[in-house]
């Protein structure tokens, strides 16, 4: 195989992966100098030439002309009767730099050289799944079920595998492969040499919060904001709320009118029972609002932070 067929070979994978063009020219180099310390024991004597748009690549081995019968190391010296074979004004103490030809490496050396590569495309792919979703931690993602498992189900979103463990759905959720789920991200694992496992969740407090924001412009915009979720999810959750602006009525913002905005959070979440209130600092009327509609008759906050343990 020759060099620039290799080197497309290369460049079509990067490009399916889209792998960016620094990043191309970075590894394809360190796999070309792999071979040559394999090689020939040094890669300083040899110089890569990559052009990344067009897959033209030349590999130049340096070596110092010097006197016949005087070479030390074949690998950064050439004699005068050689060089001069490859140009005859070459004299002792010339720099020679002539073309190395992939095929000289030998198929075995081509061979594990399209691993290495394909290794460390695999290897980018799986940092840039975990910075990329590292970075949407708390955000709400939209993808395809496509295989259910008893204790998970799995999600495809953006070409990525997330995992939907049972413990972070909706009880009350029903699964069917090619339908469209919604769910917070909520961590990323990355095990040393493992890909990154993206869990994702529609049971965490985040994800209710998430769907207020895109159904409460209010909230979104900063005006009304979230104190507290408590959620048991797919039965009941108390949602506190508290505005930022007098005019605006925090719990009517996120009812909306006829309880269309409420009842659209409602729906996502299987008919979760949802009350919102009105955040105060006072813990015993926050209590008493977080109880509605019963009346308690009396309300007494434990204010003790470390009460003694029971003998």
């Amino acid at each position: 195989m020759q060099s620039t067929n290799l080197v497309s070979s290369f460049a079509e994978i990067a490009r399916e992966k889209g792998i960016e063009r620094d990043t191309l020219q970075m590894i394809v180099e360190d796999v070309f100098r792999a071979m040559i310390r394999k090689r020939y024991g040094s890669d300083e004597s040899f110089e890569i030439i990559f052009n990344p748009d067009n897959g033209d690549i030349q590999v130049l081995h340096i070596r110092q002309v010097v006197a016949n019968l005087d070479l030390d190391d074949p690998v950064t010296q050439i004699e005068v009767r050689d060089a001069v074979r490859i140009d005859e004004d070459f004299s002792e103490g010339d720099e020679v730099a002539s073309e190395v030809d992939i095929a000289d490496f030998g198929r075995r050396a081509v061979m594990t050289a399209r691993q290495t590569f394909s290794q460390r495309i695999r290897d980018i792919e799986k940092e840039n799944v975990h910075k990329a979703y590292q970075d949407i931690i708390g955000e709400v993602v939209v993808g395809e079920i496509y295989q259910i498992r008893r204790r998970e189900v799995l999600v495809i979103h953006n070409k990525v595998e997330l995992l939907l463990p049972r413990e972070e759905q909706i009880y009350k959720d029903r699964y069917r492969k090619g339908d469209m789920l919604r769910a917070v991200v909520k961590e990323v694992r990355r095990d040393a040499g493992s890909n990154p496992q993206v869990i994702i969740s529609r049971a965490d407090p985040i994800f209710m919060e998430r769907l207020f924001e895109l159904e409460v412009p209010e909230i979104y915009d900063g005006i009304v904001e979230i104190k507290r979720i408590v959620r048991e999810p797919g039965d009941r959750a108390k949602v506190a709320v508290e505005s930022h602006d007098d005019r605006i009525d925090p719990v009517g913002a996120c009812v909306g009118m006829k309880g269309v905005r409420i009842h659209a959070v409602v729906r996502e979440l299987g008919n979760e029972n949802i009350d919102v209130l009105e955040w105060t600092n006072d813990a015993h009327e926050l209590i008493k609002r977080a109880l509605s509609p019963a009346k308690p008759v009396n309300v007494v906050v434990n204010n003790e932070l470390n009460p003694p343990r029971a003998k």
